[in-house]
């Protein structure tokens, strides 16, 4: 291909994408292909010469669209929201056309110094306090593991990574029952293990940690001859949002001499919002390390994940390698390789960048006002319809209900919503009950879009039942 047919079409494509997006509600959410089906549509073998792109893309029709679940349809009610708005899908045109590489600060000044410029004003939406910096990862998976490993190292004294955990005793990391499963496998991961990740039952309306239990657990431990390392709190939950109140937490981090993360990879969006602050980010300018996602609720293409850190040493102290063929001479500038797990990395930053400049944080606000608004509507109507409960109420843009009947009955009800089409819907368990969830988040959605689900939900309930 020559720069000219690449002209062609990387025109055909944007209108190609412009045309899906506008007739996306015009489409099943959800995949309705067999398992195995697309595979077998593909040539066993790599073709020996090349093909014409108009076979490509025509195969892209025939073969791969049946078999994509439309995570930027507007009735997507599932899982948590992964958008994609127009601004940063251009952005990441650029980026793919770029190509840099940005490991170091001499291998793309622009993408290191935007990164750290998009990082501070996004800690100024946020509203937290001067003085975090931060990076950006690719998800929030990437930035937990980062803090664990962080949390493994300052409890070993910096000797984890030279000298193994060999002796060391158990590292204990503590936090609720509801974190996501992203925290166990950094368990796994740093080498702490399963069996030391301390999970802690919850109180309250929104779910929080034990704070009296946390404590008895850490005094247990610590005359058990295991060591304390960190605490992992969470805002806003995968399951049903589940929340801690964070000052507590960290008046327990402190009187215990632990290092603390916070996940807010769907929730943190919110807090652009002053008003949703005091119920669930009050004394958060306290923790270690703190993720949200941007690729959630903020609209910024998936992969942006950004990890706030309070004092970055730490960290790096962790993670920073520096062979000769990474140094870089002369003045000391920001090497965001030596914040993360993965050397390369991508230019995240711009479709930050291109986000923020293009709607404006109050712009961003009121999709995620509007969002919060109608979950609560929605979770109205639903628990009007006969036999229908509320398990757990709305969080933010989140809730959870049961339909008439047994656990197996919500998952035939989840099963047969999806294959309807029209709206897509994930089931969870919540205090060892089947539950389905119910998460409004989708960019572009509308207050019709999401008050349809309950009619939707109800004539599917009907025909089943």
């Amino acid at each position: 291909m020559d720069w000219d047919e690449f002209a062609h079409w990387g025109k055909h494509i944007s209108d190609w994408a412009a045309d899906y997006h506008k007739t996306l509600r015009d489409r099943p959410v959800r995949a309705q292909t067999a398992p195995g089906e697309i595979a077998a549509q593909l040539p066993v073998a790599p073709p020996e010469s090349g093909e014409a792109m108009e076979m490509i893309l025509a195969d892209v029709e025939r073969i791969v669209m049946p078999g994509v679940t439309h995570w930027q349809h507007p009735r997507f009610f599932a899982y948590f929201p992964a958008n994609a708005a127009p601004p940063s899908m251009l952005a990441e045109m650029l980026v793919s056309t770029l190509a840099v590489q940005c490991m170091l600060w001499q291998t793309s000044p622009a993408a290191t110094e935007v990164e750290g410029v998009m990082i501070d004003w996004l800690r100024q939406a946020l509203g937290l306090a001067e003085g975090y910096s931060g990076v950006i990862q690719d998800s929030a998976s990437s930035a937990t593991l980062s803090a664990v490993l962080t949390m493994r190292e300052r409890a070993t004294g910096w000797r984890g990574n030279r000298a193994g955990l060999s002796g060391q005793g158990h590292l204990r990391i503590y936090c609720s029952d509801q974190v996501h499963s992203s925290i166990d496998r950094a368990c796994w991961v740093a080498g702490i293990g399963q069996d030391n990740l301390v999970k802690i039952g919850t109180t309250g309306p929104r779910y929080g940690i034990d704070v009296a239990a946390l404590r008895q657990a850490i005094a247990a431990d610590r005359a058990a001859g295991h060591i304390p390392a960190g605490i992992i709190a969470v805002t806003g939950a995968t399951g049903i949002g589940a929340s801690d109140i964070l000052g507590p937490l960290l008046q327990v981090s402190r009187d215990e001499d632990l290092y603390t993360h916070l996940d807010a990879a769907w929730a943190g969006a919110a807090m652009i919002c002053p008003e949703f602050r005091e119920d669930f980010w009050a004394d958060v300018d306290g923790f270690d390390s703190i993720v949200f996602n941007p690729h959630k609720w903020l609209g910024a293409q998936f992969d942006c994940s950004v990890q706030f850190l309070r004092d970055p040493q730490a960290q790096l102290n962790t993670l920073k390698i520096e062979p000769e063929y990474l140094k870089t001479s002369g003045e000391a500038v920001t090497n965001y390789s030596e914040w993360t797990i993965p050397l390369g990395r991508r230019f995240r930053a711009l479709k930050i960048w291109f986000l923020l400049r293009s709607y404006g944080v109050e712009g961003l606000r009121s999709r995620i006002r509007n969002h919060v608004t109608w979950s609560g509507e929605v979770c109205d109507r639903i628990r009007a319809l006969e036999g229908f409960e509320i398990v757990t109420e709305p969080i933010l843009s989140l809730f959870s209900f049961r339909c008439p009947g047994d656990d197996q009955m919500q998952q035939r009800l989840v099963d047969a919503l999806n294959d309807d089409g029209r709206i897509y819907l994930t089931q969870g368990l919540h205090e060892g009950r089947k539950i389905i969830r119910f998460s409004v988040g989708q960019f572009d959605c509308t207050r019709e879009d999401v008050m349809m689900a309950a009619g939707v939900i109800d004539e599917v309930w009907k025909e089943i039942a």
